[in-house]
């Protein structure tokens, strides 16, 4: 039976009784239905009000949009819903994890360089008040993962670091943030941790290898501070962890050991059993190839359930997968107890949140909030001094490169270097930005820069192609000019290399083809060259040449500002601590 007076849900008499009356009051498929969480693939009136008069759903996550736009949406579906809806948000680095125009406070790596608990607070907090300002009312973060290996293709700027006791204090801080505004909840993911392999669950298995001791010093600690400290909900992962897997059941043969969201043992032994967490699971994306590599969807959907989940993300085809839950009741594996474990859960859960005491109306805040506090000058003004904090200068071989000055460095070559990655958010929406290496030149030349952006010989032949001219090949693939005219066009060499850090398979620098031009630094000891990594902190491994690295984090106008101001200022007005090994563990990184 489900505790609802204990923690995380501190439930009245009044609270159990309402929980209690609206269970026996559901039919079936009201049940069946509060197991899912739908990702909304429509804003249509229509749509939206089918999913929960239809399907009864409990929870929805949704794809990006306006908070104009969001909030519409969540006046629908409360306004149609039975039951009050969760609805969650990926807050992870700010308010633009509920809407596409809400506030990036910081991502959590750079909150872990800047190296103050009172900015994971902050993130916390003004993320979740912009969501809870649009109708949103859980988050999915903290991100309580520990980056261990710098390889890993998810985690990236999504960790606080790789010292376990620094993402226990701040994965508690953004909780405690997160829950200074009034009803607002936390699933914090992803269990049983991810940092440990070089595969990314979207595409592959993914496993968690530490001992249980290991686990325990490490994983164990973050997520047994979160649970005392009344964490509402936990996202199981689709990670394995072979060792504790086989602690609960010694006798279970390879084949048959699961990543958490399919695996009782970590489910019931280590999470319920050993850690005492009392409060609601859900699923990772159930789209992940982690999970359905396992087994058939059919089977997976009510085997997550029968192994103690509480909610499933996200349906695939509504009405298949809605049988598959109904059949996997129906028939047994899904036993009436586990079935009404989980319904305790996510309507202790709502309880907990007060949604059951407020009006179809209150339960989204009005447009006059939302205007007043998505994107608000409080919110902005701390992404800046988060800004000033964690700009980290990392590597510094060359005592005497810093500071910049126009009199000592007047021309400035800016070298931009992308990734082999997919396009961002703002190309399938439609949004086209200045780069950063524009805004970089833009403020150098504000002041008194001679700022120019490299332009490779291999985009200058594309160019000329798509003129209509007849390029010359040899000269770009085997044209070769003197290294003094090369040194003489320039007093000072910025490689700024902007790739993702999270959800890529492949999240390294994509350089030109022609080994003698400007994309790849190997003039590091025939001009200045400083290396700037824009977003993952990892750029050492594919540049260990790099004589002066700097890990900004992400390249917001805020962030750029602070870079150019602290590389006049010279070495010591950089504040920020490395979070993560930045040198990859590779000795060559060092020199």
């Amino acid at each position: 039976m489900v505790d609802m007076k204990a923690k995380p849900f501190y439930l009245s008499d009044e609270d159990c009784k309402w929980v209690e009356d609206t269970i026996a009051a559901m039919t079936l498929d009201e049940k069946i239905g509060q197991l899912f969480f739908n990702m909304g693939s429509s804003r249509d009136e229509e749509y939206l009000k089918m999913t929960v008069s239809k399907y009864h759903i409990g929870g929805v996550r949704y794809n990006p949009a306006t908070a104009e736009e969001v909030r519409i949406q969540n006046c629908i579906l409360q306004g149609s819903s039975k039951i009050p809806l969760i609805i969650a948000c990926n807050t992870e680095s700010g308010g633009d994890g509920a809407c596409v125009d809400g506030t990036v406070i910081g991502s959590q790596t750079k909150i872990g360089a800047a190296g103050n608990k009172e900015y994971a607070y902050q993130l916390g907090y003004m993320s979740n008040k912009e969501a809870a300002s649009i109708g949103c009312n859980l988050s999915f973060a903290p991100v309580s993962d520990i980056l261990y290996n710098w390889e890993n293709p998810v985690i990236g700027l999504r960790t606080y670091g790789n010292d376990a006791e620094q993402v226990m204090e701040m994965a508690k801080a953004y909780l405690d943030g997160a829950h200074a505004n009034e009803g607002f909840c936390c699933a914090a993911k992803h269990f049983p941790g991810d940092g440990l392999d070089f595969r990314d669950q979207h595409v592959a298995n993914s496993v968690n290898s530490f001992s249980c001791e290991e686990w325990d010093a490490t994983f164990g600690k973050v997520y047994q501070s979160l649970i005392d400290n009344g964490i509402e909900a936990i996202m199981a992962g689709h990670i394995m962890q072979p060792a504790y897997t086989r602690h609960f059941n010694p006798d279970i043969a390879d084949e048959d050991i699961m990543p958490a969201t399919l695996s009782p043992e970590l489910i019931g032994g280590l999470l319920r059993e050993k850690l005492g967490f009392n409060g609601m699971v859900l699923t990772d994306a159930s789209h992940m190839v982690g999970l359905t590599c396992r087994m058939r969807r059919q089977d997976l959907i009510p085997a997550a359930i029968a192994a103690g989940v509480d909610m499933f993300l996200f349906f695939n085809d509504m009405e298949e997968d809605f049988e598959s839950m109904k059949q996997g009741y129906l028939d047994g594996r899904i036993t009436p107890e586990r079935l009404s474990d989980a319904l305790h859960r996510i309507l202790a859960l709502k309880a907990h949140m007060g949604l059951h005491k407020k009006t179809k109306e209150e339960l989204v805040p009005s447009r006059e909030k939302m205007l007043e506090t998505v994107g608000c000058e409080e919110h902005k003004a701390m992404q800046r001094e988060i800004a000033q904090k964690a700009i980290t200068l990392v590597k510094y071989k060359d005592k005497d490169v810093l500071p910049l000055t126009p009199k000592r460095y007047k021309r400035i070559m800016i070298v931009y270097v992308k990734g082999l990655e997919a396009p961002g958010l703002g190309a399938v929406i439609g949004q086209t930005k200045a780069s950063p290496a524009q805004k970089l030149k833009e403020r150098l030349e504000a002041e008194g820069f001679d700022a120019f952006i490299y332009e490779s010989p291999i985009q200058k032949m594309m160019d000329e192609m798509k003129a209509g001219k007849k390029p010359d090949v040899n000269l770009y693939f085997a044209g070769k000019s003197a290294i003094k005219d090369f040194v003489d066009n320039q007093d000072l060499i910025i490689t700024l290399v902007d790739i993702s850090g999270g959800f890529q398979p492949v999240a390294r620098p994509s350089f030109g083809m022609t080994k003698g031009g400007g994309e790849i630094p190997w003039y590091v000891f025939e001009l200045p060259v400083i290396v700037v990594g824009t977003k993952q902190p990892f750029v050492l491994a594919d540049i260990p040449q790099a004589r002066t690295y700097i890990n900004t984090y992400d390249g917001l106008d805020s962030t750029l500002d602070a870079l150019v101001e602290k590389l006049m200022k010279g070495p010591d007005a950089f504040e920020g601590k490395d979070p993560v090994d930045s040198y990859c563990g590779l000795w060559d990184t060092h020199l």
